[in-house]
């Protein structure tokens, strides 16, 4: 499935609503939508990539699940034009051979205000509990 220009996201809450919906509906182009040009995303724990091109190379696998999934904001701390956003989230999906799979946890995402109105990831960690669980809870 493919967006035709979708809404855009006018709040952060509404940026973790809009992805979840986008991707539980097979709409990788609208999930793509919702990143900055440049935007840092976390596929797996401690791997990054940069840039469209790669973020919908990683969201096209994760399409491969045909996931449903959900998420639910925590807390988000305002600076002006960026956010940074704490939320659970939570994906249920099937691998090419039929087998379940079932991935929960929690993010840390920074957020911009475009110049269009529109709240975007500049980075989408969506590891961070694995993350800080490597690294006994706090940053090295």
């Amino acid at each position: 499935m493919t967006s035709e220009k979708a809404a855009l996201a006018r709040s952060p809450q509404e940026v973790v609503e809009m992805f979840a919906s986008r991707m539980s509906a097979g709409d990788v182009d609208g999930a793509l939508e919702l990143y900055e040009p440049t935007s840092s995303f976390a596929p797996q724990p401690r791997t990054e990539v940069t840039g469209q091109t790669s973020i919908r190379a990683a969201l096209d696998d994760f399409m491969a699940l045909k996931p449903q999934t959900s998420g639910t904001v925590d807390w988000i701390q305002m600076a002006g034009d960026i956010a940074l956003v704490v939320n659970r989230w939570k994906l249920d999906g099937t691998q090419p051979d039929g087998e379940p799979v079932h991935l929960t946890g929690r993010s840390a995402d920074v957020m911009r205000l475009g110049a269009d109105g529109g709240w975007r990831f500049v980075i989408d960690c969506p590891w961070i509990d694995e993350v800080a669980a490597e690294t006994g809870g706090g940053a090295k």
